[in-house]
């Protein structure tokens, strides 16, 4: 038998076994998709949205407040995070103001939006969101990690509405400079990380290999395409932010309390031998921050790492009561 008939009689093979490959893949995503979309559904009609959702031009943002009394506190969470960063904060603030928390666009429960994620128009849109909400300044602004630079933009582009700050382990403009040289590599590693999971988002595969975690309110806000698309996009604008917040300035006189993780807890992400080096920095940076006012001061949170909102969330209200406290007085005296 020649090579050309043998071809002939074992082709037909080749082209059953691509047909079925290719049906199969078919299969696959439509049953991906159909897990992703069930279970998401499930999810929210379990853990059901808290708050509203505010048109900002086009599209929607969530914002949850609870409370009474002013100035009204607003929470800012990190990269890629939701309100639900903050559960553990906002209901002891509400006990003595009124505070809320919202979501970024693209995050949890808020639209996607079509600008930039830079902290700039992060800004922007905190700012329409909270003028078509009807919630009045002054603000006292609360930003944890990335969230500072949101909140310290913010401060620079609305000085009137903003009476006070507390930044919660915040983000340094110069951090990714000052950090140790190999932090860069793994930086790479973990935007690639996030890109995988939300290209396969759709597909239900970081629901089913549990990247999603056991906790169904965090499953029902977090776990979509959308929110890993935002946190994508916020973790490769990070540089630009950063730039954006190194222009801004100082805070003048504004009330400021900076509030940092333990140096003595470990972070458990980090290889050994850069844990000294990058945590060095890191409280070098926040002792800076602290500078950035002439009334600031630091607060170390012991026994937290860097989500201090969830390790010590009494630090993080006692720090927004003392904010309020000197924001009050200086009201009271004017």
């Amino acid at each position: 038998m020649s090579y050309a008939n043998s071809s002939a009689q074992t082709y037909p093979w080749f082209r059953y076994l691509a047909v079925g490959i290719g049906i199969f893949s078919v299969l696959l995503v439509v049953t991906g998709a159909a897990y992703q979309s069930i279970s998401m559904t499930r999810d929210r009609r379990a853990r059901p949205m808290p708050g509203q959702l505010i048109d900002v031009g086009g599209y929607e943002m969530h914002i949850d407040c609870l409370g009474q009394g002013r100035p009204t506190v607003i929470l800012d969470s990190g990269l890629g995070d939701s309100y639900i960063a903050w559960r553990k904060v906002q209901p002891r603030i509400a006990q003595f103001t009124r505070v809320c928390s919202y979501d970024r666009a693209g995050l949890g429960y808020s639209d996607s939006s079509p600008r930039p994620r830079t902290s700039k128009h992060i800004a922007e849109e905190l700012h329409v969101l909270l003028h078509n909400a009807g919630i009045v300044p002054p603000y006292v602004l609360v930003g944890h990690s990335m969230g500072g630079f949101d909140v310290r933009l913010y401060a620079n582009l609305y000085r009137n509405e903003v009476a006070g700050m507390v930044l919660v382990d915040s983000s340094h403009p110069e951090q990714q400079k000052r950090f140790p040289p190999a932090l860069n590599d793994l930086d790479a590693s973990w935007t690639r990380e996030e890109e995988f999971l939300e290209f396969t988002m759709p597909l239900g595969l970081p629901r089913l290999l549990g990247f999603c975690g056991k906790d169904p309110e965090v499953r029902a806000a977090e776990c979509n395409f959308d929110n890993l698309q935002e946190s994508v996009a916020e973790l490769k604008a990070i540089a630009e932010s950063a730039a954006q917040t190194n222009s801004a300035g100082s805070l003048g006189d504004m009330p400021l309390i900076v509030v940092s993780q333990d140096p003595d807890t470990p972070q458990y992400d980090l290889p050994e031998d850069l844990v000294r080096p990058t945590n060095d920095a890191w409280q070098q940076m926040q002792r800076e921050l602290a500078q950035l006012s002439t009334r600031g001061t630091q607060v170390t949170a012991k026994g937290s790492a860097h989500y201090i909102q969830l390790d010590r969330p009494d630090v993080v209200m006692e720090a927004v009561r003392k904010i309020l406290d000197q924001v009050r007085q200086a009201q009271s005296g004017s």
